[in-house]
């Protein structure tokens, strides 16, 4: 009985067909070392989003942290954040790399992820606003606060495609359960 289009998940796997010793601990089929990491993620587009947020965020740190600052209050915060939201995406660029998500099931993983996104990025860009305003045309903190923006930019879009995998994903998983004529 078919149920019309549905979501369908695939794996790539490098080895053949054969079981070796230990494959049923992660897939059938799959290699002893395929489970503990991805060699495929750190080229995908959602790899080098965070990848260039780190880079923007950390950047926009040093830019900050380097000047000399006029408002002590406006610029420990712009720091505290970016170093978060540094902290906070290469903790979910490992979760993806090591494949930690298969072991850590109890969490929704792209749920937090989109979580993330969205109080970071709002918190990244009040951050950059603020920096912005205080920076007295001094050139370390005007740098800070531009890469700051286009961290918040990178994180947007992190935000989008986290939306994207997480909410449109499922609503179309919930296609497969309406018969046929309906769709």
């Amino acid at each position: 009985m078919s149920h019309g289009a549905g979501l369908i998940r695939t794996t790539c796997s490098s080895g053949g067909g054969a079981l070796g010793p230990g494959a049923g601990a992660a897939q059938p089929g799959a290699s002893p070392l395929e489970g503990l990491l991805d060699p495929g993620y750190p080229r995908t587009h959602a790899a080098l989003l965070k990848v260039a947020q780190m880079v923007t965020l950390l950047i926009a740190f040093i830019c900050v942290r380097s000047s000399v600052w006029t408002d002590y209050s406006a610029y420990s915060y712009f720091e505290v954040v970016t170093i978060c939201d540094l902290i906070m995406i290469l903790a979910f660029y490992l979760v993806h790399l090591f494949r930690f998500y298969r072991v850590l099931t109890c969490i929704s993983w792209p749920l937090s992820e989109l979580l993330h996104y969205l109080i970071g990025t709002l918190l990244l860009l009040i951050a950059s606003i603020v920096a912005a305003s205080k920076s007295y045309n001094q050139s370390g903190l005007v740098a800070g606060a531009i890469f700051g923006f286009v961290a918040t930019f990178l994180c947007m879009a992190s935000m989008w495609l986290s939306y994207k995998v997480s909410c449109v994903t499922q609503s179309t998983g919930l296609l497969t359960g309406i018969p046929r004529f309906l769709h």
